[in-house]
């Protein structure tokens, strides 16, 4: 049996993201983890991660939200942003979010809630909005191809900006997704909202 710490933070938010970035490179030494993947719309929470990360063997997959995400046709990654990552070796997935994509669609449209929003809301009844976003992240980036499946692989998600949450997880294809093993949580806030 392993005991092993979790980083609790008293509210969600930006301003954890320090703390998350170096519990996730202190996890990586520790367990040897090769692939780190991270939600980053803007790509400041990826070169961080990056910054950490620099010097050990794990690589780096960034994911923003997609285009049509919010406003318009752009994803919320600019192309000077893509570019900066790109330039340090960090690979951008631009891509269909796993935990909503045609789903909400349909929820907008016609009320009611698909199955792929149920486990969206589950994920954030144990984490928060970041765990909900690390599990997805990691689908996204195994459909891809961009993660092994048959390994542990570090997700990190946040609650808007920034990074709250980090997971150890063995990721799954979207249709395979039950496959999918969450092993440790490295991080993550104690409550799901600001109050």
């Amino acid at each position: 049996m392993a005991i092993g710490d979790i980083l609790y933070f008293d509210r969600p938010g930006p301003e954890n993201t320090p703390a998350v970035v170096e519990a996730v490179r202190q996890r990586c030494a520790e367990l040897g983890i090769e692939h780190v993947v991270v939600a980053s719309d803007s790509g400041a929470t990826a070169l961080r991660l990056w910054e950490a990360l620099e010097g050990t063997d794990a690589t780096l997959v960034s994911i923003p939200e997609h285009a049509g995400f919010g406003d318009g046709d752009a994803p919320s990654l600019s192309d000077a942003q893509r570019r900066a990552q790109e330039e340090q070796g960090i690979t951008v997935l631009v891509c269909a979010h796993a935990l909503s994509g045609v789903g909400r669609s349909i929820t907008r449209k016609f009320g009611g809630i698909s199955h792929v929003e149920i486990i969206a809301y589950t994920l954030r009844l144990f984490g928060g909005e970041g765990l909900k976003v690390a599990v997805e992240v990691a689908v996204m980036a195994a459909d891809a191809g961009l993660v092994p499946t048959d390994r542990e692989i570090i997700a990190v998600g946040g609650s808007g900006s920034g990074a709250d949450t980090a997971i150890v997880l063995q990721a799954a294809h979207m249709n395979n997704f039950f496959d999918l093993e969450v092993r440790e949580i490295i991080a993550k806030p104690r409550q799901r909202a600001h109050r």
